[in-house]
C-alpha cells in the first residue's frame, strides 16, 4: 500500500471524475485538461495502489472492485474540502469559481440566458458555463452544479425545488383557423390536424378543466410529431395544424399575432419550472444565489407574460 503522502490530491480528483464521468475523455473536458494528463496520473495512482481501479475496454471504462471501494471512500472527503474552498473564497470574494447550469435550447432563448447575462453583472469573479440542449444532462458525469427544467420531473435521484409554474396554451396560425375555422370546445381539436411534441409523456391526449370545474379529456390524431419547441413553433407558422406551447414558448408568436390562443375559456394543467441539482448534503452558495435570482427573475417575467392569459 502506498504512503498518503505519495498520493496527490488532484490525482484523487482526476479518479473520481474518470469514475463519475464514465471515462478519461468526458473527465479530461469536465475537469478541462488534456486526456493524456488524466490517464497518465490515473496510472500513476494504480501503480501506488498495487491494484487495479478502472476495467478499460475500446468501448467502455468500468470501475473494479476496488476503484469501487475508493471512490466511495474518497468522494465525501474530496467533496468537504471541495466546500470548505468554496466557503473560505466566498466569505473573502463574494461568489466565486465556476457555475455550470443546463437547460433546454428553447428555455435557455426564451427566459434563463437574459437572466444569466444580468446574473452575471452582479459577480464579476463568477464563471457561468450555461450548456443547453434538448437531451436531458448527465448532471453528475458533466459536472452540472444546476439544472433547470420544465414539465413535470419523472422519480430521480437529483433534488429539485420549485421556481414557478408555467401555463400552456392551444395555438394555431390564422391561416390554419381560416381554413379549418375555430374550434370551440376542447372536443373539437380531435377532428383538427395536430402537431406533437413528442418529448411529452402523453403528447396525444389533453385534459382541459372548464370554470364550472367540469373536465374534458381529449385523444387528439397526428401525422406530424416534433421534438422540440422550436421546430412545433415553425410547424404552426406554416399553418399546418394545432398545437399547445408553454407561455414563454408562445408568447413573441401571440404578440405579432403569428399564433392565435384558442380556448381560452378551458385550461391545461400547468407545468412547473424545477431547479434541479446533484444528490448530496451540501448546495454551494453560487447554487442558491442564482436560485434565489431566478425565482424572481420568473416571477416578473410571469407577470408580463399576462396580458396572454
Amino acid at each position: 500500500m502506498a504512503p498518503i503522502a505519495q498520493v496527490d490530491l488532484n490525482t484523487l480528483v482526476l479518479f473520481s471524475a474518470v469514475a463519475e464521468s464514465g471515462g478519461f475523455t468526458a473527465a479530461a473536458e469536465r475537469l478541462g485538461v488534456t486526456k493524456a494528463k488524466v490517464s497518465i496520473q490515473v496510472s500513476r495512482l494504480e501503480a501506488l495502489l498495487g491494484t487495479a481501479l478502472f476495467t478499460r475496454t475500446t468501448r467502455q471504462v468500468s470501475l473494479t472492485e476496488a476503484g469501487r471501494a475508493l471512490l466511495v471512500q474518497c468522494r465525501p472527503l474530496l467533496q468537504g474540502l471541495q466546500e470548505a474552498l468554496e466557503h473560505a473564497g466566498e466569505s473573502q470574494t463574494g461568489l466565486a469559481g465556476t457555475l455550470r447550469i443546463s437547460t433546454t435550447v428553447d428555455h435557455a432563448i426564451q427566459s434563463l440566458a437574459p437572466a444569466v447575462a444580468q446574473f452575471a453583472t452582479f459577480y464579476p469573479l463568477l464563471q457561468i458555463d450555461l450548456r443547453t440542449g434538448d437531451r436531458v444532462a448527465d448532471m453528475v458525469g458533466e459536472g452540472i452544479d444546476l439544472a433547470i427544467r420544465m414539465g413535470w420531473l419523472r422519480d430521480s435521484s437529483m433534488r429539485a425545488l420549485k421556481l414557478g409554474e408555467f401555463r400552456q396554451y392551444v395555438v394555431a396560425s390564422p391561416e390554419y383557423l381560416r381554413r379549418a375555422g375555430m374550434p370551440e370546445y376542447p372536443a373539437d381539436l380531435s377532428e383538427r390536424e395536430w402537431i406533437a411534441l413528442s418529448l411529452l409523456p402523453t403528447p396525444l391526449t389533453w385534459k382541459f378543466s372548464a370554470q364550472d370545474g367540469s373536465v374534458q379529456s381529449v385523444q387528439v390524431k397526428s401525422r406530424i410529431r416534433v421534438d422540440s419547441t422550436g421546430a412545433l413553433r415553425a410547424i404552426l407558422r406554416q399553418g399546418s395544424g394545432i398545437s399547445i406551447l408553454d407561455e414563454f414558448s408562445a408568447q413573441d408568436q401571440l404578440r405579432s399575432g403569428q399564433l392565435v390562443r384558442l380556448l381560452k375559456d378551458w385550461s391545461l394543467p400547468p407545468g412547473g419550472i424545477y431547479a434541479v441539482y446533484p444528490p448530496g448534503r451540501h448546495v454551494s452558495a453560487k447554487v442558491r444565489t442564482f436560485i434565489d435570482f431566478y425565482r424572481k427573475y420568473l416571477a416578473g417575467t410571469q407577470a408580463g407574460a399576462d396580458v396572454f392569459a
